[in-house]
């Protein structure tokens, strides 16, 4: 399959997202209503979780098992991560679009977040655990290096109860391609 990177990243910078359908035909979606995790107070984690974090029971790394992190993310017993998607990402993050955000335990995966970077925009596109509490730690982490770099927007794409419990939100199309075009204008690298 040939990839055309400049084509997807601006399909992506205009709102658009890819997924499989269930017979792993890839797709373009828009949603009428984007789930964001805040990037400012507003977003939180469990009190539980801070210790795992204060514990330093996991390390952080960025693109330390790039593709690790794609197979996490698509190991599921349903997926929108085909095949074809799996591959579109590696060739993102060849052209240094595509992030792993990782969370380690000594040599052993513990967790990831799988994202575009573009700008200063973050769409997270999944994440995974194989270690309790990876996946999470990873989120929090994460929002703190966007926070350091200046990024305006992280985008979730959907909601759901995973997410909430970071105080993600959900805005109107109208207001999400507002603060879209503010990231856009923000010259901020995720390395």
């Amino acid at each position: 399959m040939r990839v055309n990177v400049s084509s997807i990243v601006d399909a992506y910078s205009q709102g658009y997202f890819l997924m499989a359908d269930d017979d792993n035909l890839l797709g373009w979606y828009r949603s009428y209503h984007r789930t964001l995790i805040p990037l400012d107070d507003r977003f939180r984690y469990p009190t539980s979780l801070r210790r795992a974090i204060n514990q330093g029971r996991f390390t952080v790394a960025i693109n330390r098992d790039f593709r690790a992190v794609c197979e996490g993310c698509a190991n599921r017993e349903t997926t929108w991560i085909s095949s074809d998607l799996k591959e579109i990402y590696l060739e993102l993050y060849q052209a240094g679009w595509a992030y792993s955000f990782e969370t380690w335990q000594g040599d052993r995966l513990a967790g990831g977040i799988l994202g575009i970077a573009i700008k200063g925009l973050f769409i997270g596109e999944s994440m995974f655990y194989r270690i309790p509490e990876g996946s999470k730690v990873a989120m929090v982490k994460l929002v703190e290096h966007l926070r350091r770099r200046g990024f305006l927007l992280f985008d979730a794409q959907l909601q759901n109860p995973h997410l909430e419990r970071f105080g993600s939100y959900i805005i109107d199309n109208s207001e999400y391609k507002k603060l879209l075009q503010k990231a856009l204008a923000r010259p901020c690298l995720f390395m």
